[in-house]
């Protein structure tokens, strides 16, 4: 296919897709689309699934992916309308019942101590759909407590320790302060955007994937294209985040565009290569095949740092 067929085919997918193809490639706002986001196509799905409680799955955080925390952050890239009253009102039911002692928000089978992870990710939906500041603060605060020296954060610093930050829990932590940021929230922003700066480096200085001390891959699962990423890292995941965080290039994302670039399909599109294992609510799309969500997660990273493509082949 060329340019505008693979244009076509994107727009061709679930209105979520076209939604943000237009607002992020097209540099169209369609708010027509977005309203229809809540009631059409995946999104639509996944709603339908929510229980009489104001729940999914049998928990907050049980079956994955099924649990009502992870269909949350599914519900939020989806980038619905984020006055949806069913949403809100289930963010209120996590407040209400899934805090932790340290003022994050408990998973299951911890010690009554939160997970950066998951207060990540919580944060990232619960600011996406305009949750009250009162109700957020001492998420704010706790994750706050977990900066490590290299400045990144690790899940496991306030339960079993940790000396090296993670590129897992900073990534979800950056999603979640930068949403926090970016939705006009006021409580500790001097502190929340430090450590957005220091988080952000951490991933630079590793090149989104090497050993700062051996120039290694840190990971091979860090190559692989997945989606939805839940709370895995990758390449992919990571550019997105700086691309949607505006931030300017840097040369320390050029090898992972490089392996990004050597991962296109000869049609300019990219696959979903690898599926997290776990109970789904249904699958958005199957590993091994032509991934729209991949395909317009790479196109809005090249296309916000300038970088043209090879040519590819015009089916």
């Amino acid at each position: 296919m060329n340019s505008k067929n693979r244009i076509q085919w994107l727009l061709s997918g679930d209105i979520s897709i076209r939604y943000q193809v237009y607002r992020d490639l097209l540099l169209t706002e369609r708010d027509d689309l977005r309203k229809r986001i809540a009631s059409e196509g995946w999104a639509a799905q996944f709603l339908s699934k929510r229980k009489p409680d104001g729940n999914w799955g049998q928990k907050f955080y049980q079956p994955k992916w099924t649990s009502t925390h992870y269909t949350l952050i599914d519900l939020r890239s989806l980038c619905m309308a984020p006055d949806n009253s069913l949403i809100r009102e289930s963010i209120a039911i996590i407040l209400k019942n899934e805090k932790a002692n340290d003022g994050g928000i408990l998973p299951t089978g911890a010690k009554q101590l939160s997970d950066q992870c998951i207060n990540g990710m919580f944060l990232n939906y619960a600011s996406y759909f305009k949750t009250n500041e009162k109700e957020l603060k001492s998420v704010v605060d706790c994750m706050l407590t977990q900066i490590m020296p290299d400045g990144g954060f690790n899940c496991r610093l306030n339960r079993s320790g940790a000396r090296h930050s993670s590129l897992h829990t900073t990534l979800s932590v950056l999603e979640g302060l930068t949403e926090y940021v970016n939705n006009g929230y006021k409580y500790r922003l001097d502190e929340v955007q430090k450590a957005i700066r220091l988080s952000q480096e951490f991933i630079l200085l590793h090149q989104l994937y090497k050993s700062d001390r051996t120039g290694k891959i840190i990971n091979k699962d860090f190559l692989q294209l997945s989606y939805p990423r839940r709370w895995r890292y990758d390449i992919l995941s990571a550019l997105d985040y700086f691309q949607s965080a505006k931030l300017p290039w840097d040369k320390r994302m050029q090898p992972a565009i490089e392996v990004l670039l050597q991962k296109r399909n000869k049609d300019g599109t990219w696959n979903v290569q690898a599926k997290h294992p776990g109970r789904t609510h249904f699958d958005m799309e199957k590993a091994g095949k032509r991934s729209r969500w991949n395909t317009l997660r790479a196109l809005r990273v090249l296309k916000h740092f300038g970088i043209e493509e090879p040519q590819f082949s015009f089916v």
